[in-house]
């Protein structure tokens, strides 16, 4: 299982819950290899298999190489979690610039896509593969638009969903399930980036059950449109947003 942007947050909690189920992580990071190597050794030390790769999902350089290094591994691949994504500043569309729209798209679009698509020449039947499952990690935000914070972001995590269901049903002769999961407000440090860090804190009361989830919440999702629990889903979002 490859998981991108496995050093922190809901991809790390995704790598600790999927290696359990006996699948060798291979997970990517961006620029933390402290942190990926926490995990790695993590989930060595709980008797699982995990390597870590260095990986710019904005850079297509990056995303053969890390396919090369899968490739050379002795296990065929069976599944790609597409977690990576990054945000900018909060701020609203008047105030966007083309370079910032460029590194969101480049992250949260281009970068999943490429993955995708290299992950479906490796599993498809059509191709020669055994099968596999695609999860893309998308968000609420792409239902709700995020007015006023990261309209950008949202748009690019409703190209997933666009992305997704298309994907699904173009492979789903060919042994692959691709779906999604939209989380809402969890506490991952994404919302630093952003330049508010209390972000969850601060809204949490306002959401129907009263408090923002977890990324170990988002993992047992993942886990499980991953697993053989559901064969028969493809196409579809699970939404964890704590009803909002």
């Amino acid at each position: 299982m490859i998981v991108t942007g496995g050093s922190r947050g809901i991809g790390a909690a995704t790598a600790r819950r999927l290696a359990r189920e006996d699948y060798t992580i291979h997970l990517t990071y961006r620029a933390d290899a402290e942190s990926a190597a926490e995990v790695v050794d993590g989930i060595v030390a709980a008797g699982g298999r995990a390597s870590a790769t260095r990986a710019d999902l904005g850079s297509p350089a990056d995303i053969d190489a890390l396919f090369a290094a899968v490739d050379a591994g002795r296990e065929p691949l069976a599944g790609l979690v597409n977690n990576a994504g990054m945000l900018e500043n909060q701020c609203r569309v008047a105030d966007l610039d083309a370079d910032r729209l460029h590194r969101v798209m480049a992250a949260n679009v281009v970068g999943p896509m490429l993955c995708a698509a290299a992950a479906v020449r490796r599993m498809s039947r059509r191709h020669g593969g055994g099968g596999g499952v695609i999860v893309n990690v998308s968000s609420a935000a792409a239902r709700l638009g995020a007015p006023g914070e990261y309209v950008d972001y949202a748009a690019s995590k409703g190209a997933i969903d666009t992305f997704t269901r298309g994907l699904a049903v173009e492979v789903a002769g060919e042994g692959i399930r691709v779906n999604a999961v939209r989380p809402g407000y969890i506490h991952t440090g994404i919302h630093a980036l952003g330049g508010d860090p209390d972000r969850i804190d601060r809204l949490a009361p306002a959401l129907p059950m009263g408090r923002g989830g977890h990324p170990e919440e988002v993992a047992e999702a993942i886990a499980w449109l991953m697993s053989e629990a559901a064969s028969y889903t493809t196409g579809s979002f699970l939404d964890l947003a704590g009803g909002r």
